[in-house]
């Protein structure tokens, strides 16, 4: 059996409890369909929409490459 992880919009961790995940936005696709954008039960109020279309991709680059901030 296949689990399905989600990362919190506002900590961008990892949630591993299942029955901890909410739903809190869908975001369109560019190219495609969207996606879904979970959070933490205890973060979901806490979750502001991105002003920048392209703020979600420079978090990720930003963890890869070891950068803070972005």
């Amino acid at each position: 059996m296949t689990t399905t992880l989600h990362m919190c919009r506002y900590c961008d961790g990892l949630i591993t409890d299942p029955g901890d995940a909410v739903r809190i936005a869908y975001e369109d696709g560019m190219s495609g369909p969207g996606r879904i954008v979970w959070a933490h039960r205890e973060h979901a109020h806490l979750v502001t929409p991105d002003p920048r279309p392209l703020a979600l991709l420079a978090r990720i680059r930003a963890r890869r490459t070891g950068h803070p901030g972005s």
